[in-house]
C-alpha cells in the first residue's frame, strides 16, 4: 500500500488498551510513546497486537508550536 501523507513513523506496538468503542494503541518509536485512538473494529481488522511492527502516519494541515 502507498499512501501520501509524508509523516511516517515505525514503531512497535507496546500497549493496546480498548473501551467501550475506542482502543488507545501506544507505538514505542525510538524510545518516544506514541497514542493513537482507533476504533475497536480498526484493531480487529488490522490484527493489531503488542510487540508487532506498525506506523504512526500523521496528517494535519496544521502543526503548532508552543512554550512555556
Amino acid at each position: 500500500m502507498k499512501i501520501s501523507a509524508r509523516n511516517q513513523l515505525k514503531g512497535r506496538i507496546v500497549e493496546i488498551t480498548r473501551g467501550a468503542t475506542t482502543a488507545h494503541v501506544r507505538l514505542d518509536i525510538a524510545g518516544t510513546i506514541v497514542t493513537s485512538a482507533i476504533t475497536n473494529e480498526a484493531v480487529d481488522a488490522l490484527k493489531l497486537a503488542v510487540g508487532q511492527e506498525a506506523y504512526a502516519v500523521v496528517k494535519a494541515s496544521d502543526v503548532m508550536i508552543a512554550i512555556d
